[in-house]
């Protein structure tokens, strides 16, 4: 197991290049089951979940080749099982079941696991499924779905989620008739989805909004596809800029996708300006405490929370997280406060109190976005910063210590 060393204190000034986006591309790969002819996609990063999901993909039936940051998949005999050992290591696992039920009308998934943030169940994503003629029954630890073919109907989420709007997005396209997804979710990442499905032939509206309209298709056509850039990733290198009161110019940044972050950064203090060359970062001044609730898309969202937290580490006056997603994402906080913070819980709101400095020490993640605000955490403080358990970290960025050390930052990788 690895751990990054980072020796804190020095302001990030140059250039980066952000990567594909994770989150956009794992339901596309999911989604080349629902293909007849072979698919390339481009800008995949190199990430852990990516190489999970193409080591499934094989085991399901599919052709898989990486390289470069391009996929080729070629779905051939699909089989119905995604087993355990896989799945249990990344929750998106789940996106392959509404492929599978469509394609060849079973399929046998084990529950998701991934990060342990807070409970994430996979009830939105069944009883849609139900509405479109699928039967599912649990059983040794996987859900067992079988229909004869899924047909076209309304389905309203209690809430927006976003991996059950695409699990049934991926059905609907090759169902009978029409399906209308209500209450669905709007994130960037799912438009990616339903960009990817239109350029393979099928027939989507509305996506962006809370009300997809899908109609159904026969098949599917092989197509060329680049997958969007990383807005979480994105905003966590500015944030970067932030708290090392540095300067930093974001190359391939998805801008308009992070509003609600800029939003809050520059009224933290940072400028933000997009250019011709991409989006550049500074902050010659202060930072200053502000109030946070995440949100579904398009507000602020809940993987930039860790981050934004130890931005408030080392603002002036006091600021107020609201974490309305997930009801365990504060475990950030004690390994936060390990550096010198102040921060106090009630439930699921943080009140952080700015300290003038944080002191480096030993630190555990917990999660993806964690581990992502506990090393901005590390480059800000003084003295070094050891963060274990960074293989969160290598699920969701690709090479971060890397693309931070061309930038002026000083991490090394080590083994613990």
């Amino acid at each position: 197991m690895d751990k990054l060393i980072v020796e804190g204190g020095v302001p990030l000034t140059g250039s980066i290049e952000v990567s594909g986006s994770k989150n956009a591309a794992l339901p596309i790969l999911f989604a080349s089951i629902l293909l007849t002819e072979p698919v390339t996609i481009n800008n995949v990063p190199d990430l852990r979940d990516i190489r999970t999901t193409i080591a499934l993909l094989l085991l399901l039936g599919c052709d898989c080749g990486y390289e470069n940051r391009k996929v080729r998949i070629s779905p051939n005999a699909l089989h119905p099982k995604a087993p355990y050992d896989l799945v249990r290591t990344m929750r998106a696992s789940v996106l392959c079941l509404g492929p599978l039920l469509v394609r060849i009308g079973q399929a046998r998934v084990a529950l998701p696991g991934g990060c342990s943030i807070g409970a994430r169940p996979v009830d939105q994503h069944l009883k849609g499924f139900e509405q479109m003629g699928a039967h599912f029954e649990l059983e040794e630890g996987y859900i067992i779905g079988r229909c004869r073919k899924l047909r076209g109907a309304h389905i309203t989420f209690d809430l927006p989620t976003v991996g059950g709007t695409e699990n049934l997005l991926m059905a609907a396209v090759l169902a009978d008739g029409e399906t209308v997804l209500e209450n669905a979710a709007r994130e960037p990442e799912i438009v990616e989805l339903a960009n990817f499905l239109m350029s393979c032939g099928a027939h989507i509206d509305g996506h962006g909004t809370s009300c997809i309209r899908i109609t159904g298709v026969n098949s599917l056509h092989g197509t060329e596809f680049t997958v969007m850039p990383d807005r979480i990733e994105a905003a966590t290198f500015l944030a970067a800029a932030g708290i090392t009161h540095g300067e930093l110019l974001l190359r391939n940044c998805p801008f308009a996708e992070l509003e609600a972050v800029t939003l809050k950064l520059q009224e933290m203090g940072m400028e933000i300006t997009a250019t011709a060359d991409g989006v550049l970062a500074k902050c010659a001044r202060p930072l200053h405490g502000v109030d946070i609730t995440t949100q579904p898309y398009p507000g602020f969202p809940t993987d930039m929370q860790a981050q934004i937290m130890s931005m408030m580490c080392l603002a002036e006056g006091a600021s107020i997280v609201q974490e309305s997603i997930f009801e365990n994402r504060f475990m950030h906080v004690l390994e936060l406060m390990r550096l010198g913070a102040q921060i106090k819980i009630s439930g699921r709101t943080a009140m952080v109190r700015g300290v003038k400095r944080l002191t480096g020490a030993p630190v555990m993640a917990s999660d993806l976005r964690a581990s992502a605000g506990l090393v901005l955490a590390g480059l800000a403080a003084r003295g070094t910063t050891a963060v274990r358990r960074i293989y969160h970290l290598d699920r969701g960025y690709e090479h971060i210590e890397n693309k931070l050390n061309t930038v002026g930052a000083r991490i090394r990788r080590e083994k613990e």
